[in-house]
Parts: structure tokens; C-alpha cells; sequence
């Protein structure tokens, strides 16, 4: 009997030794990952958005149906924001983070609250965020939280409480334009986190901290800093040799990282990709031209000392924003009859690429997307040749497909091993490209060198590169690739998608930032299921099982360069921008839908003389510094921002504390100070106050 007692206590310390917190993640448990369960931004470690789970499948998707949803508004200000994450779910909790770096601990069954984390940003980073103050996801690992706040902080939280275990400054210099919007990626025994905001003025590197302390391991800068002060490694030197050395250093040079990562344990290979140049055109920063290495890569590097072990570069002497820091997906395939371990991106150039992701040998690139300014990539010098529409622009302006918003932008593309085929979110938008002339640096804003006046709204002033119908041609589908066979598989061209994509072994989810959440037949593409939501869904879904359940879930709220411009169907702007968290399972309810908007009329303006003489500069300075964030006016309003021609009286009285004194900072509108003065300021409220009287005007004669 004694034995008995023994033994059985013995069990059970050696049970509870086993026993691990909730958010135990590891290199064990992703290896043997349980279908239930998304471990990581991508479900799994290849980061291929796909779960095996077939329980929702073709032949019932009819049947799905609201679940729960999870109220996310802003954490910081009244303004909604855009939610851009793939939820991560594990023992039974959701975590997922939101605007600003704020982090939401969920029940994946209920959707009630466990805990969130409210970071305390400063609202004035919203101003240098290009596209609004998202954030794009986070990781779980060990028992802990890893999420990057917008003001530049990596913070680790504890799984179980979100209390915090430390909290680390990423950003080397304060005064420049950065700020964080990318999910954190866990490596070995570290943790790296990149950056954004190369339109402002940045040089992008990427840093590496310590699992469980914080502390810094090492630093991957991406672009090479001013010759005259060195140059921190030897990727730098080498980078170096790629630029002119008389280069416009004081603008950074770009080449941030702020998309999905990937990593190989077996490889011990942590897989990066970079960003944009800054300015666009290359005379600007590199006079004498050059590849300009790291612009527009993916990069191979050793996570246990930060060195880099290959590289790609997708467009040498990038001057298109063509950034390579869209999602790297990692397949094990065969191609021309060989196994090969294999990295795919699709990023904005247009061309689809398969690299060895041991070497980086090119294995092919092939257009996923309508491109005019290369004609093939050469397999031999992995150099995609120019066409005469991809020569500078310096001369004279040209038609460039894709758009600076390129063929695929940052909304993850999915891969299924069961049909082979990946899922892309795919653009084909043209953009007549035209350097501002004369060029200069300024702190701060947005510093592209790009006239946006004829991007790519062709409705007034058709521009002289338009020549036919085509010219004109914008679309967006859900593209279904074949990385073996290079080509398209098919492509579902309706809706306007563009919210990223999770594929299961017979179906492909995704939303629209038109407000709907559709199902697909994965291996043709036919459309399944369809839910109004009445939100612009821009992230990624998830998909999980709890007690046999299968659930599909969805960040669901539109933010920044995705609310207005290029938009076909703006039904979605009938209803408020309600964030949210949507869950959907088979046999649920119907999906409840946001308030509707409330209209509101223009006010009339203030009995203020408008200063006739500060127009033309109210106007350009508004293009320039209040444009991406408020938009246009009246009935084309679609910014989630306040439309700032129906100003009250009282805003107009304290207009000038408002730019310049920051008294309503906590609201996420930033201090202007250190960039404009009170005469600019004056001239953009007499443009405004123009703008005001004219619509009232109109409004009061219907």
C-alpha cells in the first residue's frame, strides 16, 4: 500500500512539473502543433496562414454564422482606428493586439475579456504613422507576450495577467520619423522587432533582444548611415559600396521593416524583408544611382549573432516604393521533380518569388500582377529587366503598373498544402510617377519627392502617358498562385478584397474593406459564403477548434491609406467605424451590424473675413500635412477623421492651439509646432474656412 502512495505521489509531482502556464509556446509544441490551435501570426512556424481543420468545409459553409464579437475601440483618443492582426490562439485564450500596441486577452470561446494591456503612447506618433496608428500583430511564446508600441517599445507581457515583464526603447534617435507597426518574431533565444516610417526621414534596422531579460543582443541596420562616421558592420561596408557616397544622407535612405517574418529552426535562419527608399527618386538620394543595398530585400540572418547569411534584392535602385515586406511564407515542395525547402513573397513589384532558403538561389519569378516596367527577371543575374517605362522618371513623368501601393501590399497572402496553391490579395492599379522638382529634405512629413496630384485618379486632367482604356484600368481580386507551375491558378475578381487571406483544406476566408467576410472553394475560387459586416476588414483570419468546435475569427475596422482614395464600393461608409473582433461558427446567428453614421450638416462659418492671399499656400500645406490623415471634404469625405470643413465655431476660435499647441492631443490629433508656424497655420485655416463657406453654401441651397 505504502509502494502505492508512492508512486502515485510521484505521478503526481512529475505531472505537475509537466505542467505548463497558459501561452506556453515553444520550438516543441510548434513542431507537433495540435490542429486546434494558431501558434503563431501565420498558424503555424512556415507562417502559411493555413489550418488543417476541416470541420467548417464546402459542403456546409452555408451554415456559418455570428458567434461573438469583442469590442476593440481605440485605446487612445475618439477616433477609430484600423485593425490590421492576425489573432494568435492557444489554450483556449486569444491574444491579439490593436491600434497602438494595445493587447487583448480573450476567451476564444466566448470572446469575454480575460485582460488588456493599454500602452501609454504619446497620441503625436499617429502623425507619423504613414498609415494610421495600427498595429500589425504579436507573439506568444514561452509563457510570455511580445507587441511593439507605436512610440517604438518592445514590451514583454506575462501571458496569464498582461502585467508587464519588461519594456525596451527600439528607437536610436527620438528626433526622426520612426514608429512601430510590425509583429515582433521570435527566433531561438531572441526576439526581433523592426521598424516604420521610412516616407519620414528614417534609417531601418531591425534589433534583437534577449527572450526573458530585454536585453540587447544585436542591431541589423538595413541601409548604410554617412560614410564620414563609419559604418557599425561589415554588411554596411558592403552595403555602402551600392550607394553614391555623395548621398542625401539627412533623409535616412529608408529600407524599413515592418512586415512578417519568418523562421527556420532546422536552418537556424531568420528570414526578414525590407522596405521602401527615401526619397523615391534615386538622383535625389544617390545621384550616381547604384542598387542601394538593403533597399527592397529579403535577408537571411543568423539569429544568434545578427549576421547576415544571403540576401535577395527584389528591385535594385527601388524608386517606386516597391517594398519587399510582404508576408514570407516557407514551403517544403517539389519542384522539376527535386525536394527543395523553399521562401515565397509576393511583393509589390508585380513578380512572385521562390528562393532556396538555404542559399537564396532564385528558383523563379514570375508576374502574379499587370507590370509595365520590367518586361522579365533574368534567371541568370536574378535582375529584373527594365522596360522603357521603368527608366527614371526624371525626364519626364511615366505610367508605371503596379502603383506605389503595389501588386500585393501588406494583407498576408495564405498557403495550402492540399491544393498547392498560395492566396494573394492582388492589386493592378496604374500611377502616373512625377518627381517633385525642386526637392527638399524636411523634417518630419512625408518626404517621397512624389507629385500625388496624378497618382492614380485619371477622372480630371488625364495625364499625357494615358493612352488607352487600359491605362486606366483599376482592379483588385483574390488570386489564387501556383508557386511550382508559375502561374495563376485562378482568380476571383469581384468585390474589391484586399483583406488578407487563411486557407483551410477546402476553403480560403477572407474580408473585404467593403464590410464583407467571405468563404471561398479553395481549388476553384467559386464564391461559398458571404457576410455583410458593415466593417472594412483589412487583417488576416484565424481559425481554431475548442471542445470540437470550429471557429473562424477576424479583426474587423479599416484605418489609414485603406479608407479613402482608391475605393470602389464605399457602402461600408454608411456605418460607423465600430472595431471589433468577429467570430463566426457553423450554426450561428446573423451578424449585427454597426450604427449607422450620423450626418452631419456643415456648419456655418464663422462671421470671419477670409484672407483671399493665403489660399494657394492654406491649400498645398493642407495637401501636404493634413491630406492623409483628414482627406477630402463634404460627400467625399471618407476618412475615418473628422472632416475638417465643418469645424465649429468654437474650433475655428481655438484653431491655432489646436495645430500648434497640441490641446487636443489626447484625441490623437499631434502637435504641429516643430514643423509649421503660425502664418502657415493661418493660411491653412483660411483654406479651410473657403472650403467651409462654400459648402454650406451648397448645402443651404437644396
Amino acid at each position: 500500500m505504502k509502494k502505492v502512495v508512492l508512486f502515485l505521489l510521484f505521478i503526481s509531482v512529475l505531472s505537475c512539473k509537466e505542467e505548463k502556464p497558459k501561452g506556453w509556446i515553444d520550438q516543441e509544441r510548434l513542431n507537433n502543433r495540435a490542429a486546434e490551435d494558431w501558434l503563431t501570426l501565420g498558424g503555424n512556424e512556415q507562417m502559411q496562414h493555413y489550418s488543417p481543420l476541416n470541420n467548417i468545409n464546402a459542403s456546409n459553409v452555408q451554415d456559418l454564422g455570428f458567434a461573438w464579437e469583442y469590442d476593440a475601440t481605440t485605446i487612445i483618443g475618439n477616433v477609430p482606428r484600423g485593425l490590421e492582426a492576425t489573432p494568435i490562439v492557444a489554450d483556449g485564450i486569444m491574444y491579439t493586439s490593436g491600434a497602438w500596441g494595445a493587447v487583448y486577452a480573450l476567451d476564444a470561446k466566448t470572446g469575454k475579456q480575460r485582460w488588456i494591456y493599454k500602452p501609454e503612447v504619446d497620441a503625436s506618433y499617429a502623425r507619423r504613422a504613414c498609415c494610421d496608428a495600427v498595429n500589425r500583430g504579436l507573439a506568444v511564446w514561452e509563457g510570455k507576450v511580445y507587441v511593439g508600441t507605436l512610440d517604438g517599445y518592445l514590451v514583454c507581457l506575462d501571458a496569464e495577467t498582461g502585467s508587464v515583464v519588461w519594456s525596451q526603447d527600439t528607437f536610436t534617435d527620438r528626433t526622426k520619423g520612426y514608429t512601430i507597426t510590425s509583429p515582433p518574431h521570435v527566433a531561438k533565444n531572441i526576439v526581433m522587432i523592426g521598424n516604420s516610417g521610412a516616407e519620414y526621414g528614417v534609417r531601418g534596422y531591425v534589433t534583437a533582444y534577449d527572450l526573458k531579460t530585454g536585453e540587447q543582443k544585436w542591431r541589423f541596420w538595413i541601409v548604410p548611415g554617412e560614410p564620414k562616421n563609419g559604418y557599425e558592420t561589415e554588411e554596411m561596408e558592403m552595403a555602402a559600396k551600392t550607394w553614391d557616397v555623395n548621398s542625401d544622407w539627412q533623409t535616412g535612405g529608408g529600407g524599413t521593416s515592418w512586415g512578417e517574418s519568418a523562421y527556420d529552426a532546422e536552418m537556424n535562419l531568420l528570414y526578414i524583408g525590407t522596405g521602401n527608399s527615401t526619397p523615391y527618386p534615386i538622383w535625389y538620394r544617390s545621384p550616381s544611382g547604384g542598387d542601394n543595398l538593403f533597399l527592397s530585400c529579403i535577408i537571411a540572418i543568423n539569429p544568434d549573432n545578427g549576421k547576415m547569411v544571403w540576401y535577395y534584392q527584389t528591385t535594385p535602385s527601388e524608386i517606386w516604393d516597391y517594398t519587399a515586406t510582404q508576408n514570407i511564407v516557407l514551403v517544403d515542395t517539389e519542384i522539376d521533380g527535386k525536394a527543395r525547402k523553399i521562401l515565397m513573397m509576393a511583393p509589390k513589384n508585380g513578380f512572385f518569388y521562390v528562393l532556396d532558403r538555404a542559399t537564396g538561389e532564385l528558383i523563379s519569378a514570375e508576374k502574379y500582377t499587370r507590370v509595365n516596367w520590367a518586361s522579365h527577371v533574368d534567371m541568370k543575374t536574378g535582375r529584373p529587366v527594365l522596360t522603357e517605362q521603368g527608366q527614371w522618371y526624371k525626364d519626364k513623368p511615366k505610367l508605371v503598373i503596379p502603383y506605389l501601393g503595389g501588386g500585393h501590399v501588406w494583407q498576408p497572402m495564405s498557403y495550402n498544402p492540399n491544393t498547392g496553391l498560395v492566396y494573394i490579395p492582388e492589386r493592378s492599379v496604374p500611377q502616373v510617377f512625377k518627381a517633385f522638382d525642386p526637392y527638399k529634405y524636411r523634417d518630419d512629413v512625408d518626404n517621397t519627392a512624389i507629385d500625388y496630384s496624378n497618382m492614380y485618379k485619371f477622372s480630371k486632367n488625364v495625364p499625357e502617358q494615358v493612352t488607352s482604356a487600359e491605362d486606366t484600368l483599376r482592379t483588385e481580386s483574390l488570386l489564387a498562385w501556383d508557386p511550382v507551375k508559375g502561374k495563376v491558378a485562378w482568380k476571383f475578381p469581384e468585390g474589391g478584397p484586399d483583406g488578407g487571406t487563411m486557407s483551410t483544406p477546402e476553403l480560403v476566408f477572407q474580408g473585404t474593406r467593403t464590410g464583407y467576410f467571405n468563404a471561398h472553394d479553395a481549388k476553384t475560387g467559386k464564391k461559398l459564403k458571404s457576410i455583410f459586416t458593415g466593417n472594412g476588414i483589412m487583417a488576416g483570419p484565424t481559425t481554431y477548434s475548442i471542445d470540437g468546435e470550429q471557429y473562424v475569427v477576424v479583426m474587423a475596422g479599416y484605418g489609414g491609406a485603406e479608407t479613402y482614395g482608391y475605393l470602389p464600393d464605399g457602402v461600408i461608409f454608411q456605418y460607423q467605424n465600430k472595431t471589433r473582433i468577429l467570430a463566426f461558427k457553423l450554426g450561428g446567428g446573423e451578424t449585427p451590424l454597426p450604427p449607422k453614421q450620423i450626418k452631419i450638416r456643415t456648419p456655418a462659418p464663422p462671421d470671419t473675413k477670409i484672407k483671399e492671399e493665403h489660399i494657394s499656400k492654406g491649400a498645398a500645406i493642407y495637401e501636404s500635412y493634413c491630406e492623409t490623415c483628414h482627406g477630402a471634404f463634404g460627400e467625399k469625405h471618407l476618412s475615418q477623421h473628422p472632416d475638417l470643413s465643418k469645424l465649429t465655431e468654437a474650433k475655428h476660435m481655438v484653431f491655432q492651439d489646436i495645430v500648434l499647441k497640441g490641446i487636443l492631443s489626447q484625441n490623437g490629433m499631434a502637435n504641429f509646432s516643430n514643423s509649421l508656424t503660425a502664418d502657415d497655420v493661418e493660411a491653412i485655416h483660411n483654406f479651410l474656412l473657403k472650403k467651409q463657406t462654400e459648402l454650406y453654401k451648397k448645402e443651404q441651397e437644396k
